[in-house]
C-alpha cells in the first residue's frame, strides 16, 4: 500500500484505522514484548515482565482493535480513539510530572496517540449501515 493510498483509507475511514492500528500494535507487542519493551524504554526485566507486556498490553490492545474492526460501529471506534487519547494525555502529563527523555520517538508516539484517537472519535456517525443495524 503505497503513502497516498494509506493517508486515502485514514481520510475515509478514520476509526478503521484507528482501530487497525491499534490491534496491529497489539499483535506486534504480544509476537515481539521485548522488542515492544526496548522501543517503549521499558524493557521487561524478568519472564512476568515478558508476560505482562505480551498480555497486558499486547493482548489487550489487539482484542480491541479487533472487536472494534469486527465490530464496525462508532461506538467501537470511539472505544479506540478514547484509549489512544487516554495515552496521549497521559503522556502530555508525564512530561511535568515525570520529566521523561523527549527524544523523536517519544514526541513521534504523541503524534499517533493523538491523530489516531482523534480518527477513532472523527468515525461518529461515518461507521455506515452496520452502526444504524446494531442499533436496532
Amino acid at each position: 500500500m503505497g503513502l497516498i493510498s494509506a493517508l486515502t483509507t485514514i481520510v475515509r475511514r478514520p476509526g478503521f484505522s484507528s482501530a487497525l492500528a491499534l490491534g496491529a500494535s497489539g499483535v506486534g507487542i504480544a509476537l515481539n514484548p521485548e522488542r515492544a519493551g526496548a522501543v517503549m524504554r521499558m524493557p521487561p526485566s524478568s519472564a512476568r515482565g515478558v508476560t505482562e507486556m505480551r498480555a497486558g498490553v499486547g493482548g489487550t490492545f489487539a482484542a480491541l482493535g479487533a472487536w472494534a474492526l469486527l465490530r464496525g460501529t462508532a461506538d467501537a471506534y470511539t472505544a479506540v480513539g478514547v484509549t489512544w487519547l487516554g495515552a496521549a494525555v497521559v503522556r502530555t502529563v508525564s512530561m511535568k510530572v515525570d520529566e521523561p527523555e523527549r527524544d523523536a520517538s517519544f514526541w513521534a508516539f504523541l503524534g499517533l496517540e493523538t491523530t489516531l484517537g482523534l480518527a477513532g472519535l472523527l468515525a461518529r456517525g461515518r461507521a455506515g449501515g452496520r452502526a444504524k443495524r446494531a442499533e436496532s
